[in-house]
């Protein structure tokens, strides 16, 4: 669903990246692990269309989109929670989920809410508060729930654990699960957490040095060599 193959970025005469590839298959979650600052948002980025890479292409689907600018991604099925959640503040929980169907024309409002609100039930209760009056782990919430309205056969999240409570973390596990569980989407999930990856990945990429160090079956790699990487 999913081909990042040779993928080098960077910004102004630096490199962050250099020649990356991975694989995301519908129905599998791609860990994308590594330390602060080892180009895992810049990954993201570049996936989405916000960042021109240097060189190498990004397929969806088998298409190459390398060259698509960000919404032409959204509409042909890429969903993006950045870290920082960047919901809208000012409008409602139901207002900024409403957005997030603008990139999928012709959708039911009313069933595409629902499958939102079944998956945060929490959302559901808030849906007329304003964005800005939410606790963090409730707009983190609200950011994913934003990205699935759509329906997106491939969702990216970057670190969607980063100052969450506990209890909130453990319900965004449950809804990640239960999206991995139905076999359609590919998720991309960049995260230093590793009890929060351990829980939903297939698959791990560790990134070092600006390149994928280790990469491999969650099982066959292990858990504890991935956090030899998250601890040098």
């Amino acid at each position: 669903m999913l081909e990042i193959d040779h993928l080098t970025v960077g910004y102004g005469d630096g490199i962050v990246l250099s020649d990356v590839s991975l694989v995301v298959e519908p129905g599998q979650v791609v860990c994308l692990i590594g330390r602060n600052g080892v180009g895992k948002t810049t990954l993201l980025r570049a996936v989405t269309g916000l960042l021109r890479p240097r060189g190498g292409t990004v397929r969806m689907g088998g298409v190459d989109v390398t060259g698509w600018p960000p919404h032409r991604r959204a509409r042909a099925g890429l969903g993006y929670v950045p870290q920082g959640r960047m919901i809208f503040p000012h409008l409602t929980v139901r207002e900024n989920l409403l957005i997030g169907l603008e990139a999928a024309a012709g959708k039911d409002a009313t069933v595409q809410l629902a499958i939102a609100f079944g998956l945060f039930p929490r959302l559901a209760r808030l849906a007329e508060r304003g964005g800005g009056k939410l606790s963090g782990g409730e707009q983190q919430q609200l950011a994913i729930a934003r990205a699935l309205v759509a329906e997106p056969r491939i969702l990216l999240l970057d670190e969607p654990t980063e100052g969450v409570q506990p209890s909130v973390v453990e319900e965004i596990a449950a809804a990640l699960r239960e999206i991995r569980d139905r076999r359609t989407v590919a998720i991309l999930l960049a995260e230093q957490f590793l009890d929060f990856a351990s829980g939903l990945a297939d698959h791990y990429c560790v990134l070092e040095g600006g390149t994928v160090a280790a990469s491999g079956d969650a099982t066959a790699l292990g858990h504890e060599v991935v956090r030899e990487y998250l601890s040098v």
